[in-house]
């Protein structure tokens, strides 16, 4: 498939039960999925009936699974406990992305906190994360995958190019991986509207990371302007982005086979709109 197209789904009440119930409603081919409070530090076991369920379903109806790892996460943090924190956080979700199938692990690149110069966060993000990728040992581990931030604060992630200096802190490592939010991106400065402003940013993505490193997009609009630094989701077509923009996004070779997973507002009237258009805009690109 071109791309699989799906979204974000509710999971209390099971992964299975109610994450995929909610993913059928919506037709999706994607689902993302929380495994642990994504605003706390708690490590839930899971429910080994549902997680059983959950992988077996997905793998028998072609759904691509992927986890987001929880908003509290930062490797850049100059608080001790924090960063401490981020690592058995990490490896929770790392370790339930594998035990329910998933393909990656999204977390967010985080921020130089303390006043301290990026070089020096970034040298603990290595300290601290890189040794997580030594326990990925089984062929089934996720990937995981890096979600730049709309550029709030003192960001360590936010535009195309700054992907490389993080890329590099972690030795580029073979299961290290994008995921590019466009409503982030935008936010950050990169133009996505026009005829060539997916373009121009895809491009400069692959020349940072390298090819087949872009493994999942978050398709959300924006409700503000390109380089308002501000993230606030739109659904699609509605915001600043546009149609176009997801258009063209689509035709680029670099995300090609690659899932869209909206995280749009609107409840789940919005989701279906944003599901069947994304759909829609696929079919116009294939043909």
């Amino acid at each position: 498939m071109r791309n699989p197209v799906g979204g974000h789904v509710p999971v209390a009440g099971g992964l299975a039960t109610t994450g995929l119930g909610y993913a059928r409603e919506l037709g999706a081919e994607a689902v993302q999925v929380f495994v642990a409070n994504p605003r706390g530090w708690a490590t839930p076991v899971g429910n080994p009936a549902q997680d059983e369920r959950f992988r077996a379903e997905c793998e028998a109806e072609s759904i691509s699974a992927w986890v987001h790892a929880p908003y509290l996460i930062n490797f850049g943090s100059h608080t001790e406990a924090t960063a401490e924190k981020s690592v058995e956080s990490m490896r929770h979700s790392l370790r339930r992305g594998r035990e329910i199938g998933a393909k990656g692990v999204v977390v967010h690149t985080g921020s130089a906190t303390g006043g301290r110069p990026r070089a020096v966060a970034l040298a603990q993000v290595r300290e601290r994360l890189l040794p997580l990728f030594d326990e990925l040992t089984h062929e089934d581990d996720p990937y995981l995958l890096l979600e730049s931030t709309a550029g709030q604060g003192f960001s360590l992630c936010s535009r195309a190019e700054d992907f490389g200096p993080y890329f590099d802190a972690l030795d580029r490592h073979p299961k290290l991986g994008v995921c590019l939010d466009t409503c982030h991106i935008f936010a950050a400065g990169h133009d996505l509207t026009g005829p060539d402003g997916a373009t121009r940013t895809l491009d400069e993505l692959v020349a940072t990371v390298g090819e087949g490193r872009l493994k999942l997009i978050h398709a959300n609009d924006s409700q503000d302007v390109v380089g308002a630094r501000k993230d606030r989701h739109a659904n699609i077509g509605v915001g600043h982005i546009g149609e176009d923009g997801f258009r063209n996004l689509l035709r680029h070779p670099a995300t090609e086979g690659v899932p869209l997973v909206i995280e749009t507002p609107g409840g789940k009237d919005g989701h279906l709109a944003d599901v069947e258009l994304l759909k829609k805009l696929r079919s116009a690109v294939s043909r």
